[in-house]
């Protein structure tokens, strides 16, 4: 990491004028926007910059022309950029902060662009935090790449004739999802490809670790924001032929046999300081059926074994099984759970951090796959710490999934809820990938493609934040690898998708 504060050679350079790019800066406090344009104007490749202001607002720097918006993520201000945009390329910088180039960064962003026919072209970048920069790799875009928090940076590169005609194309006015709906547009026109090189400086002010921005798309205050960005995936959906119209394949609930009508499963490695609780809130668990608790113990070390035998010892219905591969993920011992001979008609999930709500959980969930015709069913759960005192933002209900449009909706979110639970011959039929993450999300996906998912609004867990969760604050590398494969995960259900609509 290096010390640093955004410089940049503040004497004024001739505008050129006759370049190929057209710059919109969000724009807002005239002194970094000062700065930001004083760099640009030294590039013969620039155009025209347009200062992109809030409405009634008035920034005069020499050589630059103002262009009134309401918001960076509105149709009306993408309509006015496109109308704008006279240049062959048109450059756009989201944030409202000093842009730092780094050398011939814009010749770059030009000859690749060229090179490739791209209708967007987008950088790694370093990111300034607290006066201190730091490197943040991006990741390449995939055919999958739906979710609508994909990181492109803030300097966004487009070949202005895509551009305009994704902007043709649209028929929806939307406040908030104009920028996602955009590049959807352009990528059905050309790639979108990514330089991996550190092209410019960014200065980053939501210093929140990764845990804490992972459930903003779900916080009832974005609903609104949620709604428009499912209407414009669900339009690219339609328009790259991978769209799901409501219909289900049916269940028979009774063709097969089973020692109980379901199974808590919890895979497990080290989690003594936890598990006791867990299995606690299992056990309590009361129903009109049989169930049993098994736990796939992956090897643990710190005495979870030894916890988890004495409870096997005093009560019949935990199952402690120690798998016979020592190669497993999370997803590996849960195929181990789901294909023994002990396992339910119904395999539900339980991580071993957390712990069931209350004493019906377990009834509600097996209740909602009759009830609801489904192989699989996801709940409901409140965010807690490790006192299981609720912490921000409280419940998360997924409400964004509609039986009619859920599965097409899910390619857009990163994750479905919990807690999950699947009809256990689905399962052993698709099985579940060995990783360790992303992989509750994949059987989503791939379940969701034939058979309804069943949902149940209320909450059904407490799931427990703290430092030791897989997912509590992850870094930039860690990050981007469990988010391009769950971009692979949609790519390859995109492809299952045209494919079966092709057939139909």
């Amino acid at each position: 990491m290096i010390h640093s504060s955004i410089n940049s050679d503040e004497r004024e350079v001739p505008f050129s004028g006759l370049g190929v790019i057209n710059c919109f800066l969000s724009s807002n406090d005239i002194n970094q926007t000062r700065k930001t344009v004083l760099q640009l104007k030294k590039s013969a490749l620039i155009k025209d910059i347009y200062l992109l202001v809030k409405n009634g607002n008035n920034i005069e720097i020499d050589g630059c022309l103002n262009l009134e918006i309401d918001s960076i993520q509105s149709s009306e201000t993408i309509r006015k950029i496109a109308e704008k945009s006279d240049a062959a390329f048109s450059l756009m910088y989201t944030k409202d902060t000093t842009l730092e180039l780094g050398q011939f960064a814009l010749e770059r962003f030009y000859q690749i662009a060229t090179d490739t026919n791209a209708g967007l072209v987008y950088a790694d970048y370093y990111e300034i935090k607290d006066r201190i920069r730091a490197i943040h790799p991006v990741i390449d875009y995939q055919e999958g790449s739906l979710r609508d928090d994909f990181n492109f940076g803030s300097v966004l590169f487009y070949n202005t004739k895509n551009l305009k005609k994704a902007v043709e194309e649209t028929n929806t006015n939307y406040q908030f999802a104009a920028l996602y709906n955009l590049r959807l547009k352009v990528s059905q026109q050309a790639e979108l490809i990514h330089i991996n090189e550190y092209l410019y400086s960014e200065v980053e002010n939501d210093t929140r670790k990764s845990a804490e921005k992972q459930f903003d798309y779900v916080d009832p205050k974005n609903r609104a924001v949620q709604i428009e960005m499912e209407a414009a995936c669900t339009d690219h959906l339609k328009k790259v032929g991978a769209y799901l119209t409501p219909y289900f394949n049916k269940i028979e609930f009774n063709k097969s046999s089973f020692p109980v009508e379901a199974s808590v499963i919890i895979p497990i490695r080290n989690r003594e300081k936890t598990v006791e609780d867990a299995i606690k809130s299992v056990l309590m668990q009361k129903t009109k059926f049989d169930f049993n608790l098994i736990i796939v113990d992956n090897f643990s070390t710190d005495g979870t074994s030894e916890l988890i035998q004495n409870f096997a010892k005093h009560n019949n219905r935990v199952v402690h099984i120690i798998p016979e591969r020592n190669d497993l993920g999370i997803g590996g011992c849960w195929n181990v759970g789901v294909h023994s001979a002990q396992c339910g008609k119904f395999a539900v999930q339980l991580d071993s951090d957390d712990v069931y709500e209350s004493e019906n959980t377990l009834q509600t969930i097996v209740d909602a796959f009759y009830e609801q015709n489904c192989a699989m069913v996801i709940g409901s759960y409140t965010m807690t710490n490790f006192k299981m005192e609720t912490i921000a933002p409280g419940l998360i209900d997924h409400k964004e999934w509609t039986a009619d449009n859920g599965r097409n909706n899910a390619l857009r979110i990163n994750g479905l809820g919990a807690p999950r639970a699947f009809y256990t011959p689905v399962l052993r039929e698709i099985k579940v990938p060995n990783t360790s993450y992303g992989e509750d999300y994949a059987l989503g996906l791939r379940i969701s493609r034939e058979y309804q998912i069943g949902r149940i609004y209320k909450s059904l867990y407490l799931c427990r934040r703290w430092d030791e969760n897989s997912d509590a604050s992850l870094d930039v590398v860690k990050m981007n690898g469990y988010n391009l494969y769950k971009d692979k995960i949609r790519t390859v259900e995109l492809k299952a998708r045209k494919l079966l609509n092709k057939k139909n």
